[in-house]
């Protein structure tokens, strides 16, 4: 039987690439949007979903159930952007950011548990980023949003393993996608003592952004991942260099580790 694969987030980006790679592997794919009316030439069926608002989870698990009786596979992509001086971003926006890379993906977590459990199977890939292994100059509430759901993926894993359901994190570093449209970004005030150097940093974020890779290695992965018996609990796909970043922030000192973040972006 073909698996069916629910993706938050699937209307665009990373999402959307995921999806269509899945669709063009005969897999089931259902992409979600807050408005999925904004996309009718999407070519995976999209069906409406906010990962802040738990009435519309429920209604999109069992609009996919109904229709396939079933959900084989559940990948939490949703996710916002955010830039900023940590002293000067707004808390709503600090707020907003954990609700939608965390908080929202542990209640599509807790949403389709009964499911697989029923099922007694399932699978749950958290996308994550290189990012939340590491607190960036002026990212940092993205850092630790990130971070924070590849901490709580860990535990979710040892808390459901007797039911036969899967979960793992796939860490995307930086890929070419419309992602800086939709980021939260402070302003760059002027007199402020952050402003030459967020104002350099900002610009440097853009820049790595335009200049990524195509996103179809993220669906590679996930690909790799669904057709695994025994996923890992981590996965990181992006550059070299982003991936060895990870590496060396473990076996470097951490005054170390700092300066080579400081250098990179040039501060």
């Amino acid at each position: 039987m073909q698996k069916v694969v629910l993706i938050t987030g699937g209307s665009s980006g990373i999402g959307k690439s995921i999806g269509e790679f899945l669709l063009s592997k005969n897999y089931v794919v259902y992409g979600t949007s807050r408005n999925p009316d904004r996309y009718p030439d999407a070519k995976i069926k999209l069906v409406a979903l906010d990962v802040q608002d738990n009435t519309t989870i429920k209604l999109a698990i069992e609009t996919v159930i109904n229709a396939e009786g079933k959900i084989d596979v559940v990948i939490n992509n949703a996710g916002v952007g955010i830039t900023g001086p940590l002293e000067e971003i707004p808390e709503a926006q600090v707020l907003h950011n954990f609700e939608t890379n965390c908080f929202g993906p542990m209640r599509v977590i807790n949403a389709v548990l009964p499911q697989m459990r029923l099922q007694k199977s399932g699978l749950i890939i958290n996308v994550t980023s290189i990012a939340g292994y590491m607190g960036l100059p002026y990212r940092g509430v993205y850092s630790a949003s990130k971070g924070a759901l590849e901490l709580i993926t860990e535990a979710y894993r040892m808390e459901i393993k007797d039911f036969n359901i899967k979960m793992t994190n796939i860490a995307p570093g930086d890929f070419a996608t419309n992602i800086a449209a939709g980021r939260y970004h402070a302003p760059v005030v002027k007199g402020s003592p952050y402003q030459k150097a967020y104002g350099s940093v900002l610009n440097a974020v853009d820049e790595d952004v335009n200049k990524s890779s195509d996103p179809i290695a993220v669906a590679k992965k996930v690909l790799e991942v669904i057709e695994t018996k025994k996923p890992k609990i981590h996965y990181k796909v992006g550059a070299f260099m982003q991936k060895f970043s990870i590496i060396l922030k473990f076996i470097l000192p951490d005054t170390t580790y700092e300066k080579l973040l400081l250098n990179h972006y040039k501060l």
